[in-house]
């Protein structure tokens, strides 16, 4: 998902009557005693401006955004769904998503046989906006931002900034679209720093990307995406721009249908060395891809990213590493754009290149192969760190 203008709805998105609550085992909104914040769980939306809001147990009907404010933190325990309603026509102002703006935090509970599940009444990707988290981590478009969905502000100067901590999340039908330049991903890191906790999160039959990150340091592991809808075909399964240096540990991705990318790689349309250099350090990766249709790149690189790969499985590609620009084929020559240890698995071509001017050039030195390589975990086949809380697999 690559936008270049805001959300010029968001102010009018947020614009809803909020009252006070807490969270209560009660289908009857409950006022808290601390933050204001009511819960209703047939009616779950608003601005949470302070304090402490904890959803319990049980399904929360998602009417609208629901935007964590400076200051306040949103606790989801184990087994929490939070159900997105349909949304009606030409309604965007009530877009269903969940936000957690800069300086707020999130603490998803979840465990292996209990997942916290995001998901939407309308079982089709595309029905609800996803998650958005907003951090001060550093970015290249300048210190501070706003994000391209929900025109909450990201950016800073704190590498360790801390938006909380996600385990065991699954997140479906995500990606929301209003139109072919601006949609949701499942879930979008704006400048997300390296004291935030992301570890075992699954995005499901969404539409657009399942992660992207744009700038900021956050680290990131276990993570799952599946595409299958040929209904309804999503973009890239994992994506980064900005400036993202974090790492990345066990990621799985599949695709059956004629989706985009495996991996969609930028640093800086505007300015391709602008800095921080996007440069995570990506260990154990697998991705399938459906062997035609779409861009069909298992790893597209390009306008300056770096990155470090390393035990890689590609499989089902019609190429397996793209790299374009000048400035992306300079860093495949001093080693700073490398993979280490892929394995092919009917992948057409391996490799391809293209300069700034246009021309083909020769990136082959971009990777290095190993027939053993095991990817995620278990090469092609579902890693065992998935077992209880993923679907798809």
């Amino acid at each position: 998902m690559k936008k270049t203008f805001r959300w010029m709805m968001g102010a009018t998105a947020l614009a809803v009557a909020v009252v006070v609550t807490s969270c209560s085992d009660d289908d009857d909104p409950q006022p808290g005693p601390d933050n204001g914040f009511v819960v209703n769980r047939d009616d779950l939306k608003g601005e949470i401006t302070s304090g402490e809001v904890v959803l319990s147990e049980g399904t929360y009907k998602l009417t609208g955004a629901l935007v964590v404010k400076e200051g306040a933190k949103l606790v989801i325990k184990p087994g929490v769904i939070v159900e997105a309603t349909a949304l009606p026509a030409n309604q965007f102002a009530a877009v269903r998503f969940i936000g957690i703006s800069r300086g707020a935090q999130i603490d998803v509970q979840g465990t292996a046989n209990n997942p916290v599940v995001f998901t939407a009444a309308e079982e089709k990707p595309g029905a609800w906006g996803g998650l958005v988290l907003c951090g001060a981590a550093p970015i290249n478009k300048g210190e501070t931002a706003q994000s391209e969905v929900g025109d909450l502000a990201y950016g800073g100067t704190n590498a360790s900034d801390n938006s909380g901590s996600i385990k065991y999340l699954r997140i479906e039908y995500s990606g929301y679209s209003y139109n072919d330049e601006k949609e949701f991903n499942g879930v979008s890191f704006f400048g997300v720093g390296s004291g935030t906790v992301v570890e075992n999160v699954q995005v499901h039959e969404g539409s657009d990307d399942g992660f992207e990150w744009f700038g900021g340091t956050v680290n990131a592991k276990n993570l799952v995406v599946t595409n299958y809808s040929t209904e309804f075909v999503g973009d890239d399964l994992f994506d980064w721009t900005e400036g993202w240096v974090g790492n990345g540990e066990n990621w799985y991705g599949i695709r059956t249908n004629d989706g985009n990318r495996g991996i969609e790689a930028d640093n800086n349309s505007n300015n391709h060395l602008a800095t921080p250099v996007s440069n995570p350090t990506i260990k154990n990766l697998t991705l399938i891809g459906n062997g035609a249709g779409g861009e069909n790149h298992a790893i597209k690189l390009r306008v300056g990213t770096k990155g470090i790969f390393d035990n890689v499985v590609l499989s089902n590609w019609g190429t397996g590493f793209d790299v374009e620009h000048d400035e992306g084929i300079s860093f495949v020559g001093d080693g700073s754009l490398k993979a280490t240890g892929v394995k092919f698995d009917n992948v057409t071509k391996l490799s391809s290149g293209k300069n700034t001017a246009g021309a083909a050039a020769d990136v082959s030195a971009v990777f290095s192969e190993n027939s053993n390589a095991t990817g995620a975990g278990a090469g092609t086949d579902k890693p065992e760190w998935t077992n209880g809380w993923t679907v798809g697999l």
